[in-house]
């Protein structure tokens, strides 16, 4: 594939006398660009939902998700990765990030290790990346050498794979590779292919969706109250006791109580609460029912032979 016929690639029309325009008129250019980009994501909402879906089974099962990236798009699955274990309370290296030239391509390109098909495989074999997993392979371009080393791994050992790229078409490199292609495409950037602008808060925007998605399936929310929040500061506190009192309706009392009966676990503190149990016996339920409060407050109700 050439690199000068990617979509990414491609002048933008609207954008060619951004430089000499206003700063004002330059800024709305820019905002008129950025516009697009929910929009276009609209129309591929059914992809991001098979591959929630399918991934959200493998991650309940004890898969790992592993974003895999180079440059702004590796940066983009860092970003959202390390928000998961403090929303959502899963552990650290159930959501990891792998990216072209290590960490300290974090801060600083490194541009020369994305072109190393092997070192994809590499990176993989390291974490002991297995068939349970999830390989969400992200590249602006649809053709980085780095995910597409990653992925053929991935699938040679029979993992789950998707991709979001801002190459639409499904006979590009990686799309061509994996299960659940992503492909979307605002259109050309408003400074030709600086991909950090548009086709960045695309992958943003898709990897929210994807992560977001899959903890809401796998009970981590409970109806859009973070009830994993991890309480690792005094406002993350306020926020815990905030959600079990927006959920259970119970006095500051009894929150504090449950609260501290529960090692600062809300969604423990909000099972107590509502059924009445002891701790070990609301564990008990959480843990039968996947994580899910909904789910162990049916169970528990169904056992008790009355509404809640």
């Amino acid at each position: 594939m050439k690199i000068t016929a990617l979509p990414t690639e491609q002048r933008n029309a609207d954008t060619i006398g951004i430089d000499e325009v206003s700063t004002f008129e330059m800024l709305q250019m820019i905002n008129r660009e950025d516009q697009k980009v929910a929009r276009c994501i609209e129309k591929h909402l059914d992809k991001v939902a098979a591959a929630v879906d399918a991934a959200a089974e493998k991650f309940a099962a004890g898969g790992r998700i592993v974003y895999c990236g180079a440059g702004t798009s590796g940066r983009m699955g860092f970003m959202d990765s390390s928000e998961c274990p403090p929303t959502f309370g899963v552990e650290r290296e159930r959501v990891i990030s792998l990216m072209a030239g290590g960490l300290v391509a974090l801060g600083q390109a490194m541009e020369d290790a994305e072109d190393k098909t092997e070192l994809g495989e590499k990176d993989l074999r390291d974490i002991n990346f297995s068939k349970h997993d999830i390989l969400v392979g992200i590249a602006a371009s649809g053709r980085t050498p780095y995910v597409i080393g990653a992925i053929r791994y991935a699938k040679s050992i029979g993992a789950m794979t998707v991709s979001v790229t801002c190459n639409e078409d499904p006979k590009s490199p990686i799309n061509s590779l994996v299960d659940y292609p992503i492909g979307i495409y605002a259109g050309p950037e408003a400074i030709t292919g600086s991909t950090r602008m548009k086709a960045g808060t695309v992958q943003k925007l898709v990897l929210n969706m994807f992560s977001t998605g899959m903890m809401v399936k796998t009970g981590k929310v409970y109806s859009n109250l973070m009830v994993n929040v991890q309480t690792k500061n005094e406002k993350l506190v306020v926020r815990a006791k905030g959600i079990i009192a927006e959920i259970t309706g119970a006095s500051e009392t009894d929150i504090n109580a449950a609260f501290e009966e529960s090692d600062n676990n809300v969604a423990l503190s909000i099972l107590m609460i509502l059924t009445g149990c002891e701790k070990a016996k609301a564990q008990q339920l959480l843990e039968h029912s996947g994580g899910h409060i909904k789910r162990a407050l049916t169970a528990h109700q169904v056992e008790n032979g009355c509404a809640i």
